[in-house]
């Protein structure tokens, strides 16, 4: 079995957690697309060694991609990504050519144009549903035109049950050469249904994720800033992975150098006292009635962590579980605790901009199940790095749009003027 660290394209990048996930299983992932500049920035910030570039899958070319990265003529492969999929209505056309699923047909073109052994597709389990199943035959069909074959029996994956202690369901689309053998569908990790017959190890729950965690009402700084250096209590097993107190066999991530009494992505949410004593009269894994957030059980799981609509789509926020011991909403290191992110892992200083990032993104285990069964057919046998790398640039984290396009040389206006309510009626 050759010893070797191949090579990933990741195509809607965001802020990196199938990146994360698959280098996690051993893969360089040497370029990055992503066409928001604060999420190009964030991800940059996260993955120095590697190129994001800045660009829309729309106008990007395969030879772009390996021009501006050190992939130059080397093969890849493996190529995967999520496209947004806001063109599947089950009202009018429903086609690859429809200008609204455009991302997904981009998606098929720079697999194509890349030539990766494999490829993984990750999307909603809605495009599952009724007729919406017509475009992902469409899709399976002009893989074949091209020597590619689908693993036609799609499996929708919760990452509830890849060591996850959110209860998140997405579709994984497989794919590969013709001459090559597909991968399988990676197998339960974790039992978060508790089922006896089930030979594996408990989905860690809320409580394991986020009860190490400093209180973050008793720092004022956070009021203002989204760091601080504080004490954490004692790990659970599950916090140990994230917070780098214990050596995983399976973990070829490069490690980064932090200081892990340094809190970082808790800026404080600012709730009015009626506000306070109604998630304080909310039983955990119950709803607040005025807001509709869900108070988190300690012993349960987190619901699906929803990103915010762009700026054109009105700027909404979604919604935020309540602490479940604390009457306040969760933090973003918090939200990045219940989506497995690592605590040296960074996210914008703002609020809306991180939950935005975690929301969007793949839970970085989750990505590194389905990655570590591309690596199985590969036949490689991953290398541990040995390179230890400083994060460094936090300004990166604080960009606002407009700094961070000019940053990247792209236009700050990408998701096009705020629309409000009253623009809509």
């Amino acid at each position: 079995m050759k010893q070797k660290r191949p090579i990933a394209v990741d195509l809607f990048a965001g802020v990196g957690g199938m990146t994360l996930g698959f280098e996690q299983a051993g893969f360089d992932v040497l370029a990055s697309v992503e066409f928001d500049p604060i999420h190009c920035a964030t991800h940059r910030y996260n993955f120095p060694f590697w190129t994001t570039v800045c660009a829309s899958v729309t106008t990007i070319t395969g030879d772009n991609i390996r021009e501006l990265s050190k992939i130059k003529n080397k093969p890849i492969d493996v190529v995967f990504g999520g496209p947004p999929c806001q063109g599947f209505s089950l009202m009018g056309k429903r086609s690859l050519d429809d200008d609204r699923n455009s991302l997904i047909k981009h998606f098929v073109r720079l697999v194509l144009e890349l030539q990766p052994n494999y490829f993984v597709m990750e999307n909603v389990p809605g495009i599952t549903i009724g007729k919406h199943q017509f475009i992902l035959q469409q899709l399976f069909d002009e893989f074949a035109k091209h020597n590619y074959q689908v693993k036609s029996d799609y499996q929708i994956l919760n990452a509830a049950n890849y060591g996850v202690p959110q209860l998140r369901k997405r579709l994984f689309i497989l794919g590969g050469k013709q001459e090559l053998n597909l991968p399988s569908y990676p197998k339960l990790t974790t039992n978060y249904q508790q089922n006896n017959n089930l030979c594996l190890p408990p989905t860690p729950t809320v409580k394991d994720a986020i009860q190490d965690l400093p209180e973050v009402t008793k720092y004022p700084e956070l009021n203002h800033q989204d760091w601080v250096f504080a004490d954490h209590e004692k790990p659970s097993d599950y916090v140990k992975q994230l917070r780098n107190l214990s050596h995983l066999i399976d973990d070829y991530s490069y490690p980064r150098h932090y200081n892990k009494h340094l809190l970082t992505s808790s800026l404080r949410t600012k709730h009015q006292q009626k506000s306070i004593e109604r998630f304080n009269n909310t039983s955990p894994g119950k709803i607040e009635p005025v807001s509709r957030f869900l108070r988190l059980h300690p012993d349960g799981f987190c619901n699906t962590l929803r990103a915010g609509t762009p700026s054109n789509r009105g700027g909404h926020t979604s919604p935020r579980p309540i602490h479940p011991f604390t009457p306040r909403c969760i933090t973003v290191r918090e939200a990045a605790r219940l989506h497995s992110y690592p605590d040296w892992f960074r996210f914008h200083v703002t609020k809306w901009h991180g939950f935005r990032q975690i929301g969007n993104s793949v839970p970085p285990l989750l990505a590194k199940a389905v990655a570590k069964e591309i690596i199985k057919v590969l036949e490689i046998s991953p290398v541990k790095p040995r390179i230890n790398y400083n994060l460094e640039g936090e300004e990166l984290l604080s960009f606002n749009p407009s700094q961070a396009a000019n940053y990247y040389d792209v236009s700050p206006h990408i998701f096009g003027k705020r629309i409000r309510e009253k623009q809509r009626k």
